[in-house]
């Protein structure tokens, strides 16, 4: 019983090894996304980054400290 898995396994191996390269990574996969729809992840970037950079002034004015007069 021991042999059949390792059977079934070498066949599986062989094949990812005949196929060539390995699959692209998910970071190649989002760079080639990216260049092909390039104003829609600007966009995207801009509005993200636009509210970041709000959150962090909200989030300073909110904690500004009180100065005495």
């Amino acid at each position: 019983m021991t042999q059949a898995p390792n059977n079934n396994s070498t066949p599986s191996t062989a094949q990812s090894d005949d196929k060539g390269a390995p699959p692209p990574s998910f970071v190649k996969l989002a760079m080639r996304n990216m260049v092909r729809k390039g104003g829609q992840s600007l966009f995207h970037f801009g509005l993200t980054a636009a509210g970041f950079i709000g959150f962090i002034l909200v989030v300073a004015w909110l904690g500004r400290p009180t100065l005495p007069q």
